[in-house]
């Protein structure tokens, strides 16, 4: 059931984004794409407006564009699983120290972080980044509390001399000064983690650890869900159905649209179906030993013609594996593999240097820059592709990929049975 390329104009497209680990409420994205998609307007010259549409099975909004003497429509729906990500946040103190541990050793044991490391150091340094900061929290609460003890210890201390007599604080005092001070610096610093995002990230990185890699029973049941509603849009009078899958939302909407295309619902008359993963860290699970599941959908989906699959990565992106191709370095490229297209937003190009030296050492607002405005825009433009006159498929149906594309193989394990 191939799609043949169409150079018609896309008057009606429906749009599903997949977030990645995020526990915020989806209208943060509507909102982002009102104001990021008014200033791309503006510099590329176009049209574009949303209005919020809410209902009771979905959270999203309609977009109107006007490119090129063309008007489109889009409907946009955000495929929410933020709930079971604030389930799986939930958390003690002690908890989260012993993720912490259990993750390392996960990924340490089973030879997955070295081999990572292989293919891009930055988001593997991400990684290590809550490790790192959750333990220098500790010790430095640890010190703080020592030292208040001690502070305590000698202002009693100085009037005992003057009775002469020595002072020293007893163990069970001491103790519970220290165990208090550093208590309630970890819970501040759990309070305050909107600045280190130190918490977040281990949640993050632990919730596919946990189940090294395989998808737990939840998520199946929410995935499940999520094909059906894109199945019923492929049934609709559309003309594109586009998926869009955001850091780990790129990982989950591969699985699901496998189960959508082994299910047979992807008619060959229906609208285009189109999907656009961004700022992809596909290897951080991929990688993972139980990641079976997730290895056979790559390599189904990387073989399949009723979609069109462009992943855009950047350098950049300190967040993302650039321009690693995630079926060929997770080692399940066959000879039959045509997705995914591999480009590279490349900010330091698309992005003028005045830009790219305010945002070059904001990671986590970068891994979200694909999102976004860019000032010197080339050929990927987020809100054209989301709601402009072309398909997915006839925009880049001309374009090679990446020349810097890394299509190696990398995984430990490739087995998807």
């Amino acid at each position: 059931m191939s799609q043949a390329p169409s150079t018609d104009r896309v008057k009606r497209r429906q749009v599903f984004y997949v977030p990645g680990y995020d526990p915020i409420h989806p209208r943060r994205y509507r909102e982002l794409y009102r104001k990021e998609g008014a200033a791309q307007a503006e510099i590329s010259g176009y049209e574009i407006g949303i209005a919020a549409r809410n209902n009771s099975e979905t959270f999203g909004w309609r977009a109107a564009a006007k490119i090129d003497g063309s008007t489109t429509i889009a409907d946009v729906d955000v495929l929410v699983w933020s709930d079971i990500v604030r389930e799986s946040m939930s958390n003690t103190i002690p908890a989260t120290y012993w993720q912490l541990l259990r993750t390392s050793w996960i990924y340490i044991a089973s030879g997955t972080m070295r081999r990572l490391m292989w293919m891009r150091k930055g988001p593997v340094i991400a990684a290590l980044y809550p490790v790192g900061m959750l333990l220098l929290q500790l010790c430095i609460v640890a010190f703080l509390g020592a030292l208040s003890a001690r502070i305590i210890e000698w202002a009693i201390a100085l009037p005992a001399g003057w009775l002469s007599f020595d002072f020293s604080l007893p163990w069970y005092l001491r103790w519970p000064i220290i165990f208090a001070v550093a208590i309630y610096g970890l819970r501040w610093c759990q309070r305050n983690d909107g600045k280190f995002f130190a918490y977040y990230l281990m949640h993050d990185y632990a919730y596919s650890a946990r189940w090294k890699g395989a998808y737990p029973e939840a998520l199946e049941i929410r995935m499940a869900e999520f094909r059906e509603k894109i199945e019923r849009a492929l049934k609709s009078d559309l003309d594109e159905v586009l998926v869009v899958g955001h850091s780990s939302g790129a990982h989950l909407a591969i699985s699901i649209l496998s189960d959508l295309i082994k299910s047979g619902e992807v008619p060959a008359s229906g609208p285009k179906l189109g999907f656009l993963s961004l700022g992809q860290v596909v290897p951080m699970v991929s990688f993972l030993p139980a990641a079976t599941r997730l290895r056979r959908d790559l390599a189904y989906l990387s073989e399949r013609t009723e979609l069109m699959w462009v992943d855009v990565t950047a350098p950049g992106d300190g967040c993302a594996f650039a321009l690693c191709d995630p079926v060929a370095v997770t080692g399940v490229a066959t000879p039959e593999q045509k997705w995914p297209l591999v480009l590279s937003a490349a900010f330091t190009q698309t992005l003028s240097p005045e830009r790219w030296k305010e945002l070059r050492w904001k990671f986590f607002r970068l891994h979200f820059q694909y999102l976004c405005a860019f000032d010197r825009p080339k050929d990927y433009d987020y809100f054209q592709i989301t709601c402009g006159p072309m398909t997915l498929a006839d925009r880049y149906r001309d374009r090679t990929p990446s020349k810097s594309r890394i299509d190696v193989v990398a995984s430990k394990y490739t087995s998807v049975s």
